[in-house]
């Protein structure tokens, strides 16, 4: 960290911005501790960064992907409303299951690295790898969007409300767009960061006047320090939670690995395609998968959900074209920070829905922008009714089947959701593979104009 400028912690507070949201949700949702899965995020990422020879800029967070088997495992006193209550006694077997869907990733890697990197990339052309990008950015339109909004649907029509939100979230916007494309020196190297102090100060100004309302609670009832390995029992009585194995638990959440594992393909070739190398080449995929895998048991230890590489962090690298890999350990080292910091970490949840909102429409759209532009860089030959057919299978499964909420298989003990990303890979890899290429050339180069 020797050789880090002032500027660099700034930077590397905007990729702290964009991760945190997503990161703490998954364990607010599925039972676990925010604060445990900041510190594993933040030690996981710099394992990934050690495993990766330090070559790839990507940070760790929590994995969406686990959500539903996480929440079956914890989630399972019932409440008088109907709804699932977390049961602490059960967390150790979700930290059991986790662990071994780590160690399903080193075996990925293990396959990865016999394979070699030449044969993989077969499986990925940019025919394939261009839409699965577009996928990855608009499927979390959305989210984006939902945020806008401040959670509220547009079926009912312009509320008040409704309107303000997305005034806020339009402002914060603009704030980013200005930065990006008008700003000099060190103001455009951090559009994100100041296109949320501007939005957040603008809400603040909105809630003294009694337009908005913003919730400073949580900061209040924090404390200035948290031992987030420490938890404390009905009889007051301190202890670690230590993983426990358990079969069933070990097959609901183990296989899910499965899906990540394309999904880790997808988000690896996204940010090699934003910094302009290729990471399944250098340092290889089977490094990254190592690394995915190894964090993934680390948070299993430690008591934090499956880890896995972040878009949202792709999407600044994309927006700031700033692709240091220190930036993104020096986040990681912060996230730790937090983790027993329980002030600063409660400001940052105080973030309104539509500043959050108006920064992502800018971080996604980039993303799906990146993968459009590798189509295009790729020079395909959209005459060629194979490139159509491909480009469109996996735009729409990608995109159609996440906006059913994915395809629940339950396999005896084990419960898996298929998302829209991981279906649109497998059909596009096959289609890739079984459609006659009239100008018979070599994988890497179909449908290209000659």
């Amino acid at each position: 960290m020797k050789d880090l400028k002032p500027r660099d912690y700034l930077l590397s507070v905007q990729h702290l911005f964009a991760m945190f949201g997503a990161t703490i949700l998954v364990p607010l949702l599925t039972g676990m501790n925010p604060s445990l899965a900041l510190v594993s995020a933040g030690l996981g990422t710099l394992v990934f960064h050690v495993c990766t020879k330090f070559k790839v800029p990507v940070f760790l967070g929590s994995s969406f992907a686990f959500l539903t088997a996480l929440s079956a495992v914890i989630r399972t006193i019932p409440s008088a409303d109907g709804s699932m209550l977390v049961d602490p006694s059960r967390i150790p077997l979700a930290q059991g299951g986790i662990i071994f869907a780590g160690l399903l990733y080193l075996l990925f890697a293990l396959i990865a690295k016999l394979v070699g990197a030449e044969k993989i990339r077969r499986f990925f052309p940019p025919v394939v790898t261009g839409p699965v990008i577009v996928v990855i950015g608009i499927n979390l339109a959305g989210t984006a969007i939902g945020d806008a909004s401040g959670q509220i649907s547009f079926s009912g029509g312009m509320t008040g409300e409704l309107a303000l939100n997305l005034g806020i979230a339009a402002f914060t916007l603009a704030v980013v767009i200005i930065c990006s494309m008008f700003a000099k020196g060190f103001f455009k190297l951090v559009p994100i960061l100041i296109g949320i102090a501007a939005g957040y100060l603008l809400c603040v100004i909105l809630n003294a006047c009694g337009v908005f309302q913003m919730n400073f609670q949580p900061i209040a009832d924090a404390a200035w320090v948290n031992i987030p390995f420490v938890t404390q029992d009905s009889n007051g009585v301190t202890f670690m939670s230590l993983p426990k194995f358990d079969l069933g638990v070990i097959l609901s959440i183990a296989p899910i690995a499965l899906v990540t594992f394309m999904e880790h393909i997808g988000d690896i070739t996204t940010n090699g395609a934003v910094v302009g190398k290729d990471f399944l080449k250098d340092p290889g995929l089977h490094r990254t998968l190592l690394g995915d895998g190894l964090a993934t048991c680390l948070a299993g230890l430690l008591g934090g959900p499956p880890n896995t590489t972040y878009s949202e962090n792709t999407g600044v690298l994309a927006t700031t074209k700033n692709y240091n890999p220190l930036l993104l350990r020096l986040t990681a080292v912060i996230a730790i920070i937090l983790g027993f910091v329980g002030k600063f970490g409660a400001i940052l949840q105080t973030i309104p829905d539509p500043v959050k909102g108006g920064v992502e429409i800018m971080l996604f759209g980039m993303i799906a922008a990146v993968g459009i532009r590798s189509l295009a860089e790729a020079n395909l030959d959209f005459t060629h009714s194979r490139n159509l057919t491909i480009v469109g299978l996996i735009l729409v499964l990608g995109l159609g089947i996440s906006n059913m909420g994915g395809i629940q298989l339950q396999l005896g003990p084990v419960s898996l959701n298929l998302s829209g990303l991981f279906i649109a890979v497998i059909v596009g890899v096959i289609m890739n593979m079984i459609l006659p290429d009239r100008n018979d050339a070599a994988p890497e180069q179909n449908g290209r104009r000659k």
